[in-house]
Order: structure tokens, then sequence, then C-alpha cells
């Protein structure tokens, strides 16, 4: 894949006043709208998942591509870690591994499935937000936590199966109050009182609508909680950390 924006590269070496800056930038840059030129749920369309694994000081970025659910390209790279985890700022910890791994795919993914935040974010310019425009593809993130934003139902009681829950913009987000930023998706559930599971944070990252990510990661669900690239990418990390 090619990097249309090296201008947007993450450098954990930025004050974190020119992180915020940069993500501003980002953000602006966004397009937080349907613009994918193919059907995302189409048999040919290329699905990339992306996730990473840490050991040794260093991030390993894993991308796993497939289509109409079968794997057919694996890439990955490794970059030094420079800098903690550090809320909002997660692109300038990860990003640098995980464009490095991008450059190393021979197909060309028709959208990106991160594991982190997109648009539900203070700035509006999570992971997927930041990766996606750097490389100026459809890309939507799946999260396991809520970073901001408000619930538009409360989610104190577990969920039904594919049940989506508007994340709304709230005082902590750039967006305009009560603009919808994302969903809580639940895509898997047990049938059990006793026991549940979570729901997912899907946002929209670049050139995706919330309504549309949503719709992608429910169509990419298998018998696991994450969807089915995001999974085989943590896997193929975990393979090679």
């Amino acid at each position: 894949m090619e990097i249309h924006h090296p201008e947007f590269r993450p450098d954990p070496a930025l004050s974190r006043t020119e992180m915020e800056t940069l993500q501003r930038e980002i953000a602006e840059q966004a397009v937080f709208t349907d613009d994918l030129g193919t059907d995302p749920l189409g048999s040919e369309t290329l699905i990339a998942g992306v996730d990473q694994g840490f050991a040794d000081g260093q991030a390993t970025s894993a991308v796993v591509v497939l289509r109409d659910g079968e794997v057919i390209e694996r890439a990955h790279a490794r970059v030094e870690t420079e800098i903690p985890y550090i809320p909002g700022l997660l692109s300038f910890r990860e990003g640098g591994a995980i464009l490095a791994a991008l450059e190393e795919v021979d197909t060309d993914p028709d959208v990106l499935v991160l594991d982190g935040s997109g648009r539900i974010h203070f700035r509006e310019a999570g992971l997927a937000t930041h990766i996606g425009v750097a490389v100026d593809t459809p890309a939507l993130g799946v999260a396991k936590n809520l970073l901001c934003g408000r619930p538009r139902e409360s989610l104190g009681e577990p969920l039904s199966e594919s049940t989506r829950v508007p994340i709304e913009a709230d005082s902590d987000v750039t967006a305009p109050d009560g603009t919808v930023i994302g969903y809580a998706f639940q895509s898997r559930q047990y049938d059990s009182g006793t026991q549940y599971i979570n729901p997912l944070y899907v946002s929209p990252g670049h050139r995706v609508s919330a309504e549309t990510a949503t719709d992608i990661v429910d169509a990419c669900g298998g018998d696991y909680k994450l969807p089915e690239p995001t999974r085989l990418a943590d896997a193929y990390a975990a393979e090679l950390t």
C-alpha cells in the first residue's frame, strides 16, 4: 500500500501539544461519510484487519487481508515503541508500525478494520482515522472500551445480539454535541442470565459512515466477539511476538 499523506506519519518525538494539533489537522481531512468506491459487503471486497502485539520494546503490526472470508495475504512489520500508551494518542505509539506493515501489503485493500477508535475520539482523530487518512483508504475502528462520547441509551444492562446503540458527541468531543460518532455494537451474547459479553465500540475512521462501519463489522462476524479481520490479525500478531 502507498502512504498518500506522509506528512501525517505519526512522530512519537512530537510534544503532546504538537500531537494534538496534528490530530486536529487529520480530523479536518477525514471524511465521515461513505466514499468507498465499492460495495463494502460485496464478495470481491478486500478487507484488511490490523492489530498489534508488543514484546521487548517493539510493536509488531500484523495485517491480514480477506476476500469473502478467505485469507489472501498476510504482512507485518516491527517498530520500536518510543512512548507509553497515552489515552487519545494511541496512533503515535502504534501508528508507525501499522504504516510500515501496510507498506508491505501487495494487494490494495478496499477497507481497513483496525483495533482502536476512529471518530470516537476527543479530537475525532483516533487510530483508525489517523491511519485511514494517511493511506487515503476507507477505514474503521473497533475498540473494546469507550474512550469518550455518550451512549444514547444505557449500557448498564446486557445487550441482545446485534443491538446497536448510537454513541453521541458530548463536551469531551470536538464534534457538535449530539453528533453520532459511532455505535456500541453487540456482536455476540451468551444465552445466559449470569454471563454476558460487553459490546464493541465501532466508529468511522475515514471515507465511511458510522452506520456503514457497523454494517461492515456485523458482516465480518464469525463465532467470536471480534470481527474476523481483526481477530485473525490479533492471532497473527501473537504468532509473531
